[in-house]
Formats: C-alpha cells, sequence, structure tokens
C-alpha cells in the first residue's frame, strides 16, 4: 500500500509538472501572426498620430512611370508616410497586419489626398506581396479598397519598383 501510494504521489508530480511546462510554453508564445488581417472602417482613423516612418518633398516617383499619384510632378507635394505602432520589417518582410498611411499635401491646398496599405495576407494580392490598398479621407475614413482590382492596378505596377523591399517604398 505504501509503495502504491508513493508511486501516485511520484505519477501525480510528473503529470503536474508536464501540464506547467506546456502552459509555460503556450504564455512565452506570444509572436503569433495572424494568416489574414482584414482592415475594417476605422483601421486607418487618425492615422497621422501613428509613428512617422518619412517624410518626402516633390515630384512623386510614380511620374517617373507616367503615373499620377500621390501628387505626381508637383514639386511642392509634400508626402508624410506613418506606420501603425511604428511596425517594422522582419527578414525584410513586414508582418499580415502591418497598416501604412500616406498623407499628400501641398502648400497651396490643391493637393489633398490620403492612402493606405494593409498587409492583408492568405494570398490577397499576391502580385504585390499580400498587400491591399486604399484611398482614404485625410482623417483616415475609408472611401474605396482594393487590391489588382480595377482603379487599384496601378498601386500594384508603381509598387512592384519595391518588391524588393515588400513593396514599400519608405522601409523603416
Amino acid at each position: 500500500m505504501k509503495k502504491l501510494t508513493v508511486f501516485a504521489i511520484f505519477g501525480c508530480l510528473i503529470f503536474m509538472a508536464a501540464n506547467l511546462q506546456s502552459c509555460k510554453n503556450d504564455a512565452d508564445d506570444d509572436t503569433v501572426t495572424p494568416e489574414e488581417f482584414i482592415a475594417d472602417d476605422a483601421a486607418f482613423v487618425d492615422f497621422t498620430s501613428w509613428a512617422l516612418g518619412a517624410t518626402e518633398e516633390g515630384p512623386d516617383p510614380s511620374a517617373d512611370l507616367g503615373g499620377f499619384a500621390h501628387g505626381a510632378d508637383d514639386s511642392t507635394v509634400v508626402r508624410t508616410i506613418y506606420f501603425k505602432d511604428g511596425q517594422d520589417p522582419v527578414d525584410g518582410v513586414y508582418p499580415v497586419g502591418t497598416l501604412i498611411g500616406k498623407h499628400v499635401m501641398n502648400p497651396d491646398g490643391t493637393v489633398a489626398a490620403a492612402f493606405g496599405m494593409a498587409k492583408r495576407g492568405n494570398g490577397f494580392n499576391s502580385a504585390a506581396g499580400d498587400w491591399e490598398w486604399f484611398k482614404l479621407m485625410t482623417d483616415g475614413t475609408l472611401i474605396e479598397r482594393g487590391g489588382n482590382v480595377a482603379g487599384f492596378e496601378g498601386c500594384n505596377g508603381c509598387h512592384a519598383g519595391a518588391a524588393d523591399k515588400d513593396y514599400v517604398f519608405t522601409q523603416k
């Protein structure tokens, strides 16, 4: 009887130790990235309060490609690029859920626009690294969204020039 009690206690201790170890591993793994992130209507609201990634002045690089995006060839345009939570790429690739906002403005106010990018993942717009493109109001309210669809194919074409930087011209 005494041996059975010792054996039972020993077995319980091993069982508890194994459970504690498995709980510890679950708690330590806080780097889980979702397979897909779908930005909602509030995703970009107040994006100009996010971490400033860069400020660029002058003609947009798309002007060299015959494009008209982001103020194109207006030399007075200032573009400010913001990263939600100051997100950095991991091994050169932004994680699913990354949000980037761009505010475009010139001094006389004839150009005032905002754009966004969301790393959606799950094979969405695989031609451009799973990024989804957004046209925004200047406060970040969604106007329109898309991937490689009508009205947004220019985004893929232009951002292909930054494919080696996960389609982001301004990497942090």
